[in-house]
């Protein structure tokens, strides 16, 4: 081989990030590191492999087809590599996983000392993203998703469903009273996400889209307003299920819910052709028992 596996892994990193600082930033190298990878590989192959400009870079057509090829060929690499660990030893090399941060705070970390136990070659990374990830850029191996899912080119494997909860506390209740009907919500204060707005659709019976009075980006800073008494808020039971049983925080409208809503999956997200299979299952048939939705 004229070319160096090293550095045809930084030369996918510029492609699947779109950029020299991008794949510098996702590998944690040096930008000249980069540009000299992949001037090395067009050297060698004696071929332009990227069109650079000021603002961004295209692949030649001749890169293109070259990309495909090693993206494939690596993956069969580290599949022979996998191949040769026995059946019978633990899985093991470094696992990346991202999660909006209250699935992170409430479902994840408490289960982590007993999955290193269990897992002590796997080098867990954990990420919190409140938005959806791009798995290739990030380098992300698992992406816990809530709510309806549209990428088709993603596998996901159900972990199971979260009701949400329409709820306030009981100093807000105190103060401003519980309204009886979905009409009442119009003059209490609403906690909610600033993105995506779809977010802000609760599941109650002729509702529509709510407009906060306070919002956020970030569930668990919600959680934390209600639990300060700042008003009413729609969250799911995987992060309020201990405020609940401990009276922190009260459901209300309970007879106006809709049962069903697509914001209460819970999805585990990855490639289909994911190099680290292994690892990717043992993580999630630990956690998925595990978890408290």
């Amino acid at each position: 081989m004229l070319t160096r596996s090293d550095d045809l892994d930084i030369l996918l990193t510029v492609v699947d990030s779109g950029g020299f600082s991008a794949a510098a930033d996702t590998l944690n190298i040096q930008v000249a590191r980069v540009s000299r990878a992949v001037s090395k590989i067009e050297q060698q192959l004696g071929v332009t492999i990227l069109n650079r400009t000021t603002r961004r870079i295209e692949l030649t057509d001749e890169g293109r087809q070259f990309v495909e090829s090693v993206r494939t060929g690596l993956l069969q690499l580290q599949r022979a590599e996998d191949e040769l660990v026995k059946r019978g030893e633990l899985p093991q090399g470094r696992l990346r996983v991202d999660a909006a941060s209250p699935f992170v705070f409430h479902q994840l970390v408490p289960l982590m000392h007993d999955f290193r136990q269990a897992y002590p070659d796997i080098m867990l990374e954990l990420t919190s993203n409140e938005g959806y990830v791009d798995l290739l850029e990030k380098r992300t191996d698992v992406a816990i998703r809530i709510g309806k899912l549209n990428d088709s080119t993603l596998y996901a494997r159900p972990l199971g469903k979260s009701a949400l909860h329409i709820v306030a506390s009981p100093a807000y209740i105190a103060r401003r009273g519980a309204p009886q009907k979905v009409a009442d919500l119009g003059s209490h204060e609403l906690l909610g996400f600033t993105e995506p707005k779809v977010l802000n659709r609760w599941p109650l019976k002729g509702s529509e889209v709510m407009t906060p009075t306070m919002s956020s980006s970030n569930g668990e800073t919600l959680r934390q307003l209600a639990l300060s008494g700042n008003g009413i808020a729609c969250l799911s039971g995987f992060m309020i299920n201990d405020d609940l049983a401990a009276g922190r925080l009260v459901t209300l409208l309970n007879h106006d819910k809709i049962t069903v809503s697509d914001r209460e999956q819970v999805n585990a997200m990855y490639y289909k052709s994911s190099t680290v299979a292994r690892r990717i299952s043992a993580f999630i048939e630990f956690i998925q028992p595990r978890l408290t939705l």
